[in-house]
């Protein structure tokens, strides 16, 4: 009897040293993300959610250009043609 009422004791204190151990881990890992939030906003880095607007909105630019270029190539040469005829 006395035997199980150590390994009972001994059951119950590793139990507290892990919930102890888990809580003194949660309340380290909070304090290294608020520092490193902190030090990111400092360091004026945009979010994820900031750079992927970004870069659609870059995407969309290239695009719009590359368009636009083919557009002005064409009324270049619709213009060569044109002065072409007007010389004949």
């Amino acid at each position: 009897m006395a035997q199980n009422r150590v390994f009972e004791d001994f059951t119950r204190l590793m139990t507290d040293a892990t919930e102890m151990a888990q809580g003194v881990r949660r309340e380290a890992e909070t304090a290294m993300k608020s520092q490193l939030e902190r030090l990111l906003a400092t360091m004026d880095v945009v979010t994820r959610e900031e750079f992927e607007a970004v870069k659609q909105m870059a995407a969309k630019a290239r695009d719009e250009n590359e368009k636009l270029g083919q557009k002005v190539a064409a009324l270049e040469a619709e213009l060569a043609k044109k002065a072409k005829t007007a010389r004949e």
